[in-house]
């Protein structure tokens, strides 16, 4: 399939890094320190994670442990998760913080009540105060694109442009840095890992993407320790700006089609992002993912089975399959509706382990967090003491908002929603969906999101419903993109392999829809299951208000 539009890596080298040559600190308030910088770790003392930077000569510090003055920050497109987390982290750690964006957002309302000056529309005058002061850095995200006026007037007065990317590289730095990247699955395991680790003790602090109900700041844990987990999203090569201590790569797929042109393209950015290891690190890897094991390289041959390595940094990998080094084992859903395994280290069974959320994804998920928390440990002795603690953690969490999040029950009606908005995705969701509910009736309301994935990924997304007893098609989000591929969402509609399918162009009429057939039998037991990573978000509260007013 022709996508004329879609650009390769090899042309974004220079978009990865920054808007400017201004990415260095900001010559009027370096934050430099030229004496030796001693971390003290505040941790359980079930889990003993040794500080992996201990000394550091003149080092270049940006963080909770750092005497801000009043260095003033301004975030370009603040209403997005990546900006709204990272504005949120630098208030808690003592910057000035203003921003803004086009449109307002819930995570504005937050900002602002933590006491950030944000606008609605981007303006020169939204970088001035009456003082006559500007701010010290500008912090773009990825969704901003050049042009922007801020980014033009910053740049005319010298004051430094970062990229969410090199920000974050610069943020981090001084950190103990745990990565989480993948093309699906990081949101909930850097979530998922923030939690449990914060649960056992560790005083860190962590950016994830996504909401997270059971972290008091939501987004962001703003801790004093060394330990920083982040969410590292491939999205315009913003990882590349990090360079982690442990990174985790839980699969690779083509994912984001209107930034890569194909799969080998996306296989070339995580391999540098992975080149990015510390010397001495730890990469923690799938291999249930071929995509993923092929980032590294291999030995042995004949019958036995593949070693991965690197001179630079040692390999872990997790997975379903008994070749990797932590893996599970006997499967089933539990009571909770979540899922249950046994846990096993290199064929030695460690532990059974029981999960809330359900899905063969999220057991991967726990996986890779209790690889992680492994290579944080001193020793194999250490961690397997702290087990106990470990599972207890990993059972309480919840999950993170958009990941079958649960919206409300009206009579016989469940109401679902997931960010879901890949065919890998969708299967996944579907398939956690039928664990939970396997014998009602499961109708799937898809909104596509950007016409370049669906152009690109059309066959892919026909036959990912097969779980589903019936499935509705929104009209495209569009998001940034105009339909240069002539697409829309009657065309996936009418190719749907499997459950029966409708186009419903309109959120509106999909509400009224749904609100009529439901109201005929609302004894009837059935799954409202809303997938996309746009709008439709809003489709399952206000039908649970409609049920609730018309049934009860």
């Amino acid at each position: 399939m022709e996508l004329s539009a879609i650009m390769s890596p090899a042309n974004y080298p220079e978009k990865c890094c920054s808007y400017s040559q201004a990415i260095t600190l900001t010559k009027r308030r370096q934050i430099v320190q030229s004496r030796k910088l001693k971390y003290v770790r505040t941790t359980s003392p079930s889990l003993k994670l040794p500080p992996v930077i201990t000394d550091c000569d003149n080092a270049e510090v940006i963080g909770a442990r750092e005497c801000k003055g009043n260095e003033w920050i301004h975030f370009v497109g603040v209403g997005g998760c990546g900006l709204s987390a990272l504005a949120m982290l630098a208030l808690k750690q003592g910057y000035e913080v203003s921003g803004s964006d086009m449109m307002w957002s819930d995570a504005m309302d937050a900002l602002q009540e933590e006491g950030a000056r944000v606008y609605i529309g981007h303006s020169e005058l939204n970088l001035r105060k009456n003082n006559g002061l500007v701010p010290d850095s500008l912090v773009v995200s990825s969704a901003i694109r050049g042009g922007n006026v801020e980014i033009l007037h910053a740049e005319s007065v010298g004051i430094p442009v970062y990229k969410r990317g090199a920000w974050l590289g610069r943020i981090t730095k001084g950190y103990n840095l745990i990565a989480v990247s993948g093309s699906h699955g990081k949101t909930t395991t850097a979530s998922m890992l923030a939690y449990v680790l914060n649960a056992m003790g560790d005083d860190l602090t962590a950016v994830i993407g996504a909401r997270v109900p059971q972290l008091a700041e939501r987004n962001i844990i703003c801790g004093t320790g060394c330990n920083f987990v982040l969410e590292a999203d491939e999205y315009d090569c913003c990882f590349l700006g990090v360079t982690p201590q442990i990174a985790v790569v839980t699969n690779v797929d083509w994912e984001h089609v209107d930034m890569f042109q194909d799969e080998e393209a996306v296989k070339t950015i995580f391999r540098k992002f992975i080149g990015q290891i510390r010397v001495g690190g730890h990469l923690i890897l799938c291999s249930d993912s071929p995509v993923a094991c092929s980032l590294v390289n291999k030995t042995g041959s004949g019958s036995a089975l593949p070693v991965l390595h690197n001179d630079a940094f040692q390999i872990s990998t997790y997975g379903i399959s008994s070749c990797n080094d932590w893996h599970s084992l006997s499967i089933s859903s539990n009571s909770c509706g979540g899922s249950d395994y046994q846990l096993l280290h290199k064929g030695l069974h460690i532990a059974d382990i029981s999960l809330q959320m359900p899905g063969v994804h999220n057991v991967l998920n726990s996986l890779a967090v209790i690889a992680t928390i492994s290579a944080l440990s001193t020793d194999q002795k250490n961690f397997l003491s702290s087990i106990a603690s470990l599972k207890l953690h990993l059972q309480n969490f919840e999950g993170v908002s958009r990941r079958f999040e649960r919206i409300g029950t009206v009579r016989g009606c469940h109401i679902y929603d997931d960010y879901a908005h890949h065919p890998t995705e969708i299967q996944a969701t579907l398939q956690a969906a039928r664990q939970r509910f396997p014998f009602q009736e499961l109708v799937v309301i898809f909104q596509p999101h950007t016409y370049s994935r669906l152009a690109a990924l059309k066959d892919d997304f026909a036959i990912a419903f097969t779980n589903a007893d019936r499935v509705v098609i929104t009209e495209i989000y569009e998001a940034r993109e105009t339909n240069l591929w002539k697409i829309n969402g009657r065309d996936l509609a009418i190719s749907i392999v499997g459950p029966p399918s409708e186009f419903v162009p309109s959120l509106m009429q999909v509400l009224e829809m749904l609100v009529v057939q439901i109201s005929k039998d609302p004894d009837h037991e059935t799954v409202i299951l809303t997938l996309g990573a746009g709008d439709i978000t809003s489709v399952g509260r206000k039908l649970l208000i409609e049920l609730q007013h018309k049934l009860l």
